[in-house]
């Protein structure tokens, strides 16, 4: 039986960063599981940098099912947990059942990969006091209001936490987490 990873989303979650964790961690041979709201087709988007722009843009991007709503969902069943980054985070954060999970893990010291605007969840859940994490910068007063470091990093390790800025620090984000979820929970 293959070990399980959560990943949580919702409708408007930055494309690749759930695409490229989801697909990363099968090739290693996790089952992954995605979590949202409520058991449908996701709508994610694509958000791109473009020059003249003081921001990032946003476009449709893929749509992907979610295997299981966050109120069904059993943490003690996973071995490590996937916050992608996006638009959906700002409204996910404030999911009682999300918050519910994302202190399992936390308490639990078992493995957390967020990227981008993830860590507006992990601060809303109360986790994320005392640590050390990378986000989008322009989240840098939030990570501080949280009672965290932010670090301007590509793969920011913090115990059992994994973090990064954007899609673009993906290959140094999922190397820095693959290499602490093998060592917490090799996969089978």
């Amino acid at each position: 039986m293959s070990v399980k990873v959560l990943l949580v989303a919702g409708d408007a979650a930055e494309s690749l960063e759930v695409m490229y964790p989801y697909q990363r961690l099968l090739e290693e041979g996790y089952a992954v599981e995605v979590a949202a709201p409520a058991r449908k087709k996701l709508q994610f988007v694509v958000h791109d940098f473009v020059d003249g722009f003081d921001t990032y843009t946003e476009k449709p991007g893929y749509t992907w099912p979610a295997d299981v709503a966050f109120e069904d969902v059993e943490p003690d069943a996973y071995a490590a947990l996937v916050i992608p980054g996006g638009r959906a985070p700002e409204y996910l954060r404030n999911d009682p059942a999300l918050q519910r999970i994302v202190r399992h893990f936390f308490d639990a010291g078992k493995p957390v990969a967020q990227i981008c605007h993830g860590p507006l969840i992990t601060a809303a859940a109360g986790a994320l006091a005392g640590r050390t994490t990378a986000a989008y910068p322009a989240l840098a007063p939030d990570v501080a209001a949280a009672g965290a470091t932010f670090e301007d990093g590509d793969g920011v390790v913090d115990g059992s936490l994994v973090s990064a800025r954007a899609w673009p620090d993906h290959p140094t984000w999922m190397r820095a987490f693959i290499e602490v979820l093998r060592k917490a929970a090799p996969p089978a």
